[in-house]
């Protein structure tokens, strides 16, 4: 569970801030979203190889 202490001076606005990047840097919620609904294996696997072809393919852009 994320948590942060609201320093003195602080504003709420900026406490929140601070509290939303910690909880993009721990990713949480990509997680939450992962487990929204059932992916069978089969499908894991061809997004597996889908994301690997496009990292692969923005290399090869890259080293050109």
């Amino acid at each position: 569970m994320t948590k942060i202490k609201v320093r003195n001076g602080e504003s709420l606005e900026q406490a929140l801030r601070r509290f939303n990047r910690e909880v993009q840097k721990s990713g949480l919620l990509d997680e939450l979203r992962s487990r929204e609904r059932f992916v069978k294996r089969s499908e894991l696997k061809r997004l597996q190889k889908k994301e690997r072809a496009r990292k692969i393919a923005a290399d090869r852009r890259r080293s050109q």
